[in-house]
C-alpha cells in the first residue's frame, strides 16, 4: 500500500513539474522600466503570447499575438543605445532541433513600443550553409548572439556534425519604414575543427 501511495505521489509529482515547465512567465526590466511576458506555452505549434510594458506612460497598453513555437527566454538591455529598455523573447519550435527565433521589441521613450524585424537566417546565402537549429541565443553588450552546430549536409540521406560551431553577431538598426527596427548581422565566424572523415 505505502509503495503505491508512493508511486502515486511521485506521478503527480511530475507531471505538476511538467505543467510548470511549460508556461513562461518573466517580468524583466532596466531601471524602472521593462516589459513582462507570459505565454502558456500550451502547443508547440500555435500559442499567444502576451507582452506587456511595465514602469511606461499610462497610455502604454499590452500586446498579445500568435506565435508558432514556445518561448524558452527572454532578456532586456538597451540594443539600440537610446537610453530605453529593449526586449528579445526566444521562441523554439516544438521539433526535435530546436530550431529557434527571436521577437524584438523596442521601447520608444517609455510611451509604447514597436517591433524589431529579425530575419530569417535560410534567406542569407552565406549563414545557411550547414544550418539544421540547435539555435542557442544570448545578449552580449548590446549584440545579440546567435551560435549553432554546423551540419554535412552533402549527402541529405547522410546529416551529421562536422564539428565546427557558428557564432552570428546583430545589431539593431533602423528598418526600411519609418519606426520599425531590424537586426542586422555584424559578424560571422567559426569555432573548431571539422571531423576529419
Amino acid at each position: 500500500m505505502r509503495a503505491r501511495i508512493f508511486m502515486t505521489t511521485v506521478i503527480c509529482t511530475i507531471a505538476l513539474a511538467a505543467t510548470a515547465q511549460k508556461k513562461f512567465d518573466s517580468t524583466m526590466k532596466v531601471g524602472k522600466a521593462g516589459f513582462r511576458v507570459f505565454c502558456a506555452n500550451k502547443n508547440p505549434e500555435k500559442n499567444i503570447a502576451t507582452i506587456s510594458p511595465v514602469g511606461f506612460d499610462k497610455d502604454a497598453h499590452e500586446v498579445s499575438f500568435e506565435i508558432k513555437g514556445r518561448v524558452t527566454k527572454a532578456e532586456v538591455d538597451d540594443l539600440n543605445g537610446d537610453g530605453f529598455p529593449d526586449l528579445v523573447v526566444y521562441v523554439y519550435n516544438g521539433g526535435d532541433k530546436r530550431t529557434g527565433t527571436v521577437i524584438g521589441v523596442s521601447s520608444d521613450k517609455n510611451q509604447g513600443f514597436g517591433p524589431i524585424y529579425f530575419p530569417d537566417i535560410t534567406d542569407d546565402m552565406k549563414l545557411r550553409v550547414g544550418y539544421v537549429g540547435y539555435d542557442e541565443f544570448t545578449l552580449m553588450e548590446g549584440n545579440l548572439m546567435r551560435r549553432f552546430p554546423v551540419y554535412s549536409t552533402a549527402d541529405s540521406a547522410n546529416i551529421k556534425p562536422t564539428g565546427v560551431i557558428r557564432q552570428v553577431m546583430y545589431r539593431v538598426v533602423p528598418g526600411d519604414k519609418p519606426g520599425i527596427q531590424k537586426f542586422k548581422v555584424t559578424r560571422s565566424y567559426e569555432l573548431g575543427k571539422p571531423n576529419n572523415g
